[in-house]
């Protein structure tokens, strides 16, 4: 119902085009003037080059000619004609001899038919080297042999393909087949390893957190921003210091006494959740709570811990725990997660010569599986969350539910932190009207929740397969068990927990899922670093960022009985849109780890300006920021004003994560962050008011929908009759507001008009009637 909006919609067709739309990106900004001659490789990359031979990656650089080759060999043999030098180079290229030959230097059949295609085309369209010329010619007149040709065609190969010269260089830098050789000061520690396996609601985390608060120094690498800002406040809050550091945050731990001391009730929560100590005179606490991303592997820890360790298995995110697993200098790491885990941690230590001391946990609370679906949203109940696995499922179903008497507690992936902790506060709270939420699978980790009862929607989920594409697929064990596990948490107002479906014929497989045991993870995820990029970038200097991450990924040695390389495909669509952009590698690369959503085309828009801001050498300040968004922007009024406000947000969490990267070109982190308080509170009052902005949507849609029928000449007497049914409802300023076509403050600003020209035409009415 909602794809007819044009944001939505617009997001939901970048998405499916997507993997249509990168071989263009790279086609158009690869080439400058319509020439390639400065490119180098260009890579255009389809499903067969996804998994085919790595010579389809390259493709032959232009080789130019000589200026000094000018007619010398005509002078010394006479001048070749180019019939009888084609027929030469085709009896060449046609020899089986020629073939094993190149396939001895590097150059199988792909690279040989492209090398000798630019070959051929160099030998007729330019003048030929002195040496090629009297070779040629003695061929022609049965003074040599064809084969004789090798050594210069080889010697073009090198020049059109330059890693043919390099490619033993190329497959050193990346062989992966050692990792735990990258971190020789991790090695040269006796670290003891402790496995704390269980379900979701198990104690796993709380018993390894016992160990860290008592520690003399520790640190705490989790997999969202959310757990980690709930271990940096439980930390302090037992009085252990601990010091907060995510990608777009560095929090002070006297930040959470100065937040304490100075507490207001007055005060919204979202303010005091985001005050900023920014001194470079502390000194950094003995605890860190981090997201697993940016633990540092330079400092030495008594205790670490490394939270949902089965996400070392994820196909993009897998690197980081891999990272942490091998680097942390840490006399004990605590590695917290699902037993599915367990085999492949060992096998890692064995590499390591590391022991693992392994302590399961069983769940706290009773979980139980009803016997029958909810079947109708007239079932909901008290402490009921509704799981879906898309926002349109989100905005139909809240909306339902509250058209049945319930208020709406409503979390998904791309709310701000502050509205998914507000959201769940309404919830818990037992004073709180709210007993019921929406909710997508966010809610999996980083969120304690209050819930009795999971009701999953659907279980068909949008899964990112091994290729980077998108696919419909049931959950798995894992993802079942995670969210089911949600239900009952222990400490909570419900001692048992409930989970069931919403439709009848998917009780049987949700039973299924829940009643196995997680997904054995085989494989730890593996990621290229900046440092080996600059080396490729050395040896290849003509090629793209993407390219060069294609040639690692392709030529790179794994040892896939542990390891696999994971998807790079968000990288490569950054390298493509800036490829264009001037700027040094390390840049480019740090540019391409940015953490965005390549599915939103404004958040993309406004990456690839602060991208060319910076090339510029001109900051990106708050008022360069504020022109961008278009800043301050008004309440939404529509789904369609949400879904922009949070692309926002993210535009902004953006520039705080390029600030600490870029700390002289992103100098207002102050002010950015105030924007971002401000706007946080802003989308916590949209979805509070979720049902109104759907409502609202479903008016503009209507409206949309009416003026393009009038426009083909089809206006009903019924359109009539709504519209003033409409117009009867309320006022006509409230009606145009409420569709979206004036805003609030154009409405403002028609009022104080209306206001300032009535004094006007009674001062004219009345001359005139004295007249």
């Amino acid at each position: 119902m909602y794809k007819g909006f044009s944001r939505i919609w617009t997001v939901y067709c970048v998405d499916r085009l997507q993997p249509c739309f990168s071989p263009f990106v790279t086609s158009v900004f690869n080439s400058r003037n319509g020439k390639l001659d400065n490119i180098g490789y260009v890579f255009k990359r389809t499903k067969k080059h996804d998994r085919g031979n790595p010579s389809a990656l390259f493709v032959p650089v232009p080789v130019k000619p000589n200026p000094d080759d000018i007619n010398v060999g005509e002078e010394f043999t006479g001048r070749l004609k180019k019939q009888d030098l084609l027929k030469i180079l085709n009896k060449f290229y046609q020899k089986p001899e020629i073939r094993l030959l190149a396939s001895e230097n590097g150059l199988d059949d792909q690279l040989l038919h492209q090398a000798f295609l630019s070959f051929r085309r160099h030998c007729l369209e330019h003048d030929l080297p002195p040496d090629l010329h009297i070779t040629i010619s003695d061929i022609l007149v049965g003074a040599g042999h064809v084969d004789d040709l090798f050594p210069y065609f080889l010697r073009h190969a090198r020049l059109a393909f330059p890693h043919l010269d390099c490619l033993d260089d190329l497959k050193k830098i990346s062989d992966l087949r050692t990792p735990a050789s990258w971190y020789p000061q991790a090695r040269n520690m006796n670290r003891k390893i402790i496995f704390h396996a269980g379900p979701t609601n198990s104690g796993k985390t709380y018993h390894a957190m016992e160990r860290f608060l008592t520690s003399k120094s520790g640190v705490y690498c989790g997999p969202l921003k959310l757990l980690a800002t709930e271990i940096y406040h439980k930390s302090n809050s037992k009085g252990t210091p601990c010091d907060l550091i995510t990608g777009e945050e560095r929090r002070h731990a006297t930040q959470y006494t100065t937040l304490i001391d100075n507490k207001d009730d007055t005060e919204p929560e979202t303010e005091k959740e985001s005050y900023l100590l920014d001194e470079p005179e502390l000194t950094p606490s003995k605890h860190i709570a981090c997201t697993v991303e940016m633990t540092s592997l330079n400092d030495t820890y008594e205790v670490a811990i490394i939270d949902e360790i089965q996400m070392i298995g994820d196909r993009g995110r897998g690197w980081a725990w891999t990272r942490a697993v091998l680097g942390l200098q840490a006399e004990e790491i605590h590695l917290c997660g699902e037993a599915g885990a367990i085999g492949l941690i060992e096998e890692i230590c064995n590499t390591t010569g590391e022991e693992m001391d392994v302590r399961s946990y069983k769940r706290l609370t009773e979980l139980k599986v009803e016997d029958s679906a909810l079947s109708s949203l007239d079932n909901v109940r008290a402490g009921d969350c509704i799981v879906c696995f898309n926002k349109n499922d989100i905005y139909s179903v809240s909306r339902a539910i509250e058209q049945r008497g319930h208020e709406v507690a409503v979390i998904y992936g791309s709310l701000p932190p502050g509205t998914k902790l507000a959201q769940a506060n309404k919830f818990n709270d037992p004073e709180s009207s709210c007993k019921v939420m929406v909710a997508t699978d966010a809610i999996g980790l980083g969120i304690n929740l209050s819930i009795r009862r999971i009701i999953f929607y659907s279980l068909i989920k949008p899964v990112i397969n091994e290729d980077g594409d998108k696919e419909m697929d049931v959950i798995s064990i894992s993802q079942a068990l995670q969210i089911a596990g949600r239900a009952g948490r222990y400490g909570s107002a419900w001692e048992t927990g409930y989970v069931t479906t919403y439709k009848p014929e998917d009780l049987a497989t949700l039973k299924t899922l829940l009643a196995q045991p997680p997904d054995p993870i085989t494989q730890a995820g593996l990621h290229p670093t900046a440092e080996q990029m600059e080396l490729y970038a050395y040896h290849l200097p003509h090629a793209s960022l993407s390219s060069l991450m294609d040639i690692f990924v392709h030529l790179c040695t794994v040892d896939d009985s542990l390891y696999f390389m994971c998807n790079t495909e968000a990288f490569k669509f950054l390298a493509e849109m800036i490829q264009h952009v001037p700027l040094a590698l390390r840049a480019r690369y740090v540019f391409c780890c940015a953490p965005i959503n390549n599915k939103l085309p404004f958040v993309c828009a406004t990456f690839l300006k602060m991208v060319r801001q910076y090339s510029r050498n001109e900051p990106i300040t708050r008022n360069w920021m504020s022109n961008v968004v278009d800043w301050p922007l008004p309440s939404p009024k529509t789904i369609m004003d949400l879904v922009h406000l949070e692309a926002v947000f993210d535009v902004l969490e953006l520039y705080l994560w390029l600030s600490y990267r870029f700390p002289d070109m992103f100098p207002d982190v102050k002010l950015v962050r105030e924007m971002e308080v401000e706007l946080d509170a802003i989308i916590q009052q949209g979805i509070f008011q979720i049902t109104r902005l759907l409502r609202n949507s479903e008016q503009v849609f209507r409206s949309d929908t009416d003026i393009s029928e009038m426009g083909r000449g089809k206006k009903t007497g019924k359109m009539h009759a709504q519209v003033e049914s409409e117009e009867s409802k309320g006022k006509l300023s409230d009606l145009l507001v409420a569709r979206g076509l004036i805003t609030p403050q154009m409405l403002k600003k028609l009022q104080q008009e209306l206001t300032t020209d009535k004094p006007d035409r009674r001062n004219k009415g009345g001359r005139n009637r004295r007249k």
